[in-house]
């Protein structure tokens, strides 16, 4: 395996994402989204396991910065997601870097926390990919999938007892995806909070809390999937 820098932009700004190469042949190319921190060493440590299991994985960057702490990230977060056309131009950014990085290769996308929410902001643009899937990601969006838009086969990863997605909103995004007639798997783990992939506890506290069971129940749904859409 191999590790990358990969300088691209979006308009005006600069943004650096980490490539990571399988020994071999590729199976195909994962874009990675983040958490609302931008690249963590949880998150880091997903990318460099894709690899391991054949992948290319390039873990995008949402600011193009390193936000100093965490009310620096929200503040950088919630200005970037504002409007739902540039966020959603600032992810397929993303797509395009890696597409020139592992060009031929069919794609797919995963992410946490805010990198979930921002895989199926992809899937609901109708971007082209085979699948998405998304760990403990919010589901609200300001845009709303069109019927028949979606192209990604859907595969969320979600903490029953998240507080930053309420039952409410995931019985939203069901009917959201019904409306749309896209192709979903919805896996939820009773008693697991936000954050359930990162074994570091974030430096904001919270809400947040590591399960060993659903992270690796969770990996291997995606590498299931993956299986069955990459063979």
């Amino acid at each position: 395996m191999t590790l990358e820098p990969v300088a691209y932009r979006d308009g005006p700004v600069d943004l650096s994402g980490m490539l990571y190469r399988p020994v071999g042949k590729p199976r195909a190319a994962v874009a990675v989204f983040p958490t609302i921190l931008n690249p963590t060493p949880a998150v880091e440590a997903k990318a460099r396991a894709l690899a391991e299991a054949g992948y290319v994985a390039l873990i995008a960057d949402f600011y193009g910065q390193s936000p100093a702490d965490f009310p620096a990230a929200v503040a950088l977060s919630t200005d970037l997601r504002a409007d739902p056309a540039r966020y959603r131009k600032r992810l397929a950014a993303a797509l395009d870097a890696l597409s020139r990085a592992a060009p031929g290769l069919r794609q797919a996308a995963i992410g946490f926390c805010m990198g979930g929410q921002a895989v199926v902001e992809l899937a609901r643009e109708g971007a082209d990919l085979v699948a998405v899937a998304s760990f403990h990601g919010l589901l609200d969006t300001g845009a709303p999938a069109e019927p028949g838009t979606v192209k990604a086969r859907i595969l969320v990863c979600h903490g029953d007892a998240d507080p930053l997605v309420p039952r409410e909103q995931v019985v939203a995004f069901w009917e959201e995806m019904d409306r749309a007639g896209a192709n979903w798997h919805f896996h939820a783990y009773s008693g697991v909070v936000h954050g359930f992939t990162n074994p570091n506890r974030p430096p904001a506290g919270g809400p947040v809390a590591y399960d060993a069971s659903a992270d690796r129940q969770s990996w291997a749904a995606m590498l299931s999937l993956f299986d069955e859409v990459f063979g």
